[in-house]
């Protein structure tokens, strides 16, 4: 019921992942990254435990591929399991359990890993990864492009109806982390229109929390 990425940009180290669903709010289940670590999505009758305990081992020194075989060796019906995690050197590496649902398959590259199930046909998650690979610019905006890119391939094999985009940069919290967790319009594009407002102001809110005396105008009445 969801096909995402997890990737990194090997000009900023920035990670990011993005991920749409016909499920609601498949973002606030399946979505993780950690600045200086890596990003992992959690997916196909999911267990969100796997995310942040995949961060936590490549945090404690684990590539990738190291981390998603120890994963597969812990995980709790992990033949039901999709893992994709991309790590601070961008390996990549994927867990798909057997009993992924429908149509399921997955695609990886330097730097980004792809993986879907109950998908409309199998080469989705490859047209993702090409998505990415042959997008530029900010990698909120390569996001965007993979999802698209995997939406025009097929996508999922019904509609779908949620999607999320998060990035983390150099801090503790995501510099973005933007949801539609319902819609009966595309998510996806929803999720883009949001990052196009937000992406301007990004910087601006990442100083306001490190030190708000040195932070652009609020805009707000009574400020000046």
């Amino acid at each position: 019921m969801t096909f995402s990425l997890v990737a990194r940009c090997p000009d900023t180290g920035m990670f990011g992942i993005a991920i749409s669903s016909s499920s609601p709010a498949v973002a606030a289940r399946c979505a993780y990254a950690r600045a200086g670590v890596g990003a992992v999505a959690s997916q196909n009758v999911t267990d969100p435990t796997l995310g942040p305990l995949t961060l936590d081992l490549m945090q404690g020194g684990l590539t990738a591929p190291e981390a998603i075989a120890e994963i597969a060796k812990r995980g709790r019906f992990i033949e039901y399991r999709q893992v994709l995690a991309v790590d601070r050197n961008g390996r990549a590496a994927i867990h798909s359990g057997p009993n992924s649902l429908g149509i399921w398959t997955q695609a990886q590259g330097e730097n980004v890993a792809s993986g879907g199930n109950l998908l409309a046909n199998e080469g989705v998650p490859q047209a993702i990864v090409d998505g990415y690979l042959a997008s530029g610019g900010h990698i909120g905006d390569r996001l965007i492009a993979a999802m698209r890119a995997g939406l025009a391939a097929g996508g999922e094999a019904g509609p779908i109806h949620s999607a999320g985009m998060m990035v983390v940069d150099k801090v503790s919290w995501p510099v973005a982390d933007l949801r539609c967790d319902w819609t009966e319009d595309c998510p996806i594009e929803a999720i883009a229109t949001a990052w196009q407002v937000y992406k301007p102001q990004l910087d601006a809110y990442i100083q306001r929390a490190l030190d708000p005396r040195a932070a652009p105008s609020y805009g707000v009445p009574g400020d000046e």
